[in-house]
């Protein structure tokens, strides 16, 4: 048995045991995402830390086809030095780029899908055994706290990474690699064609890193492309590269160890401003792009790189409908929650809270306490919290104060820890359903507006204008009434957004689980995909077929 046939053996029942989970839907979960020494043993945590100061004011070892001297572009959000250095790829580079990609590719295509999804399960078991490592660099990157760092960009990603490879691994066999074909004459002999049907790859793909879940958000498209024969170019953000440079170090090592050209999976760093995503996005062999971020970009991209497939997941107005609840304080610690998680930086956090007039002061109140209750105690707050990722959210956060009158202050919260870091608790501004210039744009970060609404049915048909008009990732209704109820529900159907009933213990608005809860609909303007569903892998091959006679 080759090595390549012994790691498909070796990773062929956790594959189907993915696939399985994508057709059940209920919980399912391939990597831990506790970061107890009862899981890992008493060591990893500080090898883990150990690995990644070890990067630290050093260039980091991965070679970049085109690319020419290196670049530092992160800064931790929490204050540390980082000084981590990257191959320095310019436009002027990206010819020699794509040329080794397309030269990887195909041997890679010939080597089948149930040996390519091996290879990529192989990369992300990998990937697990460093989460330590790849928990930390995450944290500074994006201003994560730890465990998150550690169950968002460790543990969940992987998960939806081989979410991604069970959808396309399941997609691709569907497809028989030949058959004996045969159609029946009046008289005589039969038709008679051998068929062989070989699943090409697009070519080349682009992944365009994100600054808050660069792996998160990063790993399906990743993933995805990879499995299905593409090569990937991997394009961080500037100031989120290292969890995707670690990601893409492990991919390269693999691919060589198992006698495939590392060139399919390829780092390219730039500094802010340089342009390198269009330059890339635009060349005629990048033929898939994964994207997360701003809508302006990503309708750009939409606009611009016809020759391409391109996914993308962008920004939205994720909007909360209160009616009424049997329970206050625990409806308002659940919104404090979503509100506060990683101060409000998650595309599927909470926005808009739209409440009637004659609830409205009541809701405040309660808010306000369960935040207070939340986040008084400084050493959970900043746990809670993370740190802002960057200036241009916390300028975002003091200009936000002029949009509405100040509900609930945002104050700001020291970290033992890491004194650089910005940590500041939500701000919450009151508005009407008047005021919508104010509110009905996203405002990233720390910042959630309680609207004054006439009346329930008014919260109802402004949350269905705002998510078909701005779009949004979630939404959330607290309502006792069955017909309110079933409103939301048939707003959200039509609208095209996952919806959230009544949520008061554990479970938040702004977390979503792999195997079961689809990331977007790909049905409204926040984002034209879903992760992860059939149509997020499906056109990333193609399917080929020649027929002889015989």
């Amino acid at each position: 048995m080759t090595d390549v046939e012994q790691l498909v053996a070796t990773h062929r029942p956790l594959l189907e045991e993915a696939v399985a989970a994508t057709r059940k839907r209920g919980y399912w979960s391939a990597f831990p995402e506790s970061p107890s020494t009862k899981v890992w043993g008493d060591e990893a945590p500080a090898a883990g830390k150990a690995a990644f100061d070890g990067l630290l004011g050093k260039e980091f070892a991965i070679a970049t086809a085109g690319a020419t001297g290196t670049v530092a572009p992160e800064h931790s959000p929490y204050g540390i030095d980082f000084d981590v250095h990257y191959p320095h790829m310019t436009a002027s580079g990206v010819d020699e780029l794509i040329r080794a990609a397309s030269a990887a590719m195909p041997a890679w295509r010939d080597a089948g899908p149930l040996t390519r999804a091996a290879v990529c399960v192989e990369i992300l078991q990998r990937l697990n055994a460093r989460n330590f490592e790849l928990a930390h660099a995450v944290m500074h990157t994006t201003g994560q706290s730890f465990v998150m760092a550690f169950q968002a960009g460790g543990a969940h990603a992987l998960d939806r990474g081989l979410e991604a490879v069970a959808y396309t691994y399941d997609a691709m066999a569907a497809v028989p690699a030949s058959v004996a074909w045969e159609k029946p004459r009046g008289r005589g002999e039969p038709q008679r064609l051998t068929k062989t049907y070989t699943i090409a790859p697009r070519g080349v793909a682009l992944v365009i890193g994100c600054t808050t879940f660069p792996t998160w958000n990063g790993f399906p498209g990743l993933f995805a492309s990879l499995c299905a024969g593409n090569p990937v170019i991997v394009k961080p953000h500037p100031h989120a590269v290292l969890p995707l440079a670690l990601t893409v170090s492990v991919a390269r090592a693999v691919l060589a160890e198992y006698g495939f050209d590392d060139n399919l999976v390829s780092l390219a760093v730039e500094s802010e401003g340089e342009g390198l995503a269009s330059a890339l996005a635009l060349r005629p062999e990048v033929r898939v792009i994964d994207f997360t971020g701003s809508s302006e970009y990503g309708n750009w991209l939409e606009s611009n790189a016809h020759q391409a497939l391109v996914f993308t997941e962008k920004s939205g107005v994720n909007t909360v409908v209160f009616d009424s609840t049997d329970d206050a304080s625990a409806a308002a610690a659940n919104l404090a929650y979503s509100l506060s998680l990683y101060s409000g930086q998650m595309c599927t956090t909470p926005q808009v809270l739209l409440v009637p007039s004659s609830e409205i002061d009541s809701f405040v109140d309660a808010l306000s306490s369960a935040l207070e209750s939340l986040l008084g105690e400084p050493a959970r707050a900043v746990a809670m919290l993370g740190a802002l990722v960057d200036d241009r959210v916390a300028d975002r956060l003091a200009a936000a104060e002029s949009l509405g009158k100040v509900a609930i202050a945002s104050k700001p919260v020291s970290h033992n820890e890491f004194p650089a870091a910005r940590v500041r608790t939500p701000l919450v501004l009151r508005v009407t359903s008047s005021d919508i210039d104010a509110f009905g744009a996203e405002c990233f970060g720390p910042v959630a507006f309680v609207v004054e609404t006439r009346d329930t049915a008014e919260s109802l048909e402004l949350w269905r204008m705002l998510t078909t008009t701005r779009g949004a990732l979630t939404a959330s209704v607290y309502s006792t009434d069955p017909a309110v109820l079933d409103e939301a529900s048939r707003i959200a159907v039509d609208a095209g957004v996952s919806l959230s009933v009544n949520l008061t213990a554990d479970v938040y608005v702004n977390q979503t689980s792999a195997f079961s809860d689809f990331h977007a609909t790909g049905a409204n303007p926040a984002a034209n995909a879903s992760l992860t569903d059939a149509a997020f892998v499906t056109g990333r091959f193609r399917v080929v077929e020649i027929r002889r006679p015989g």
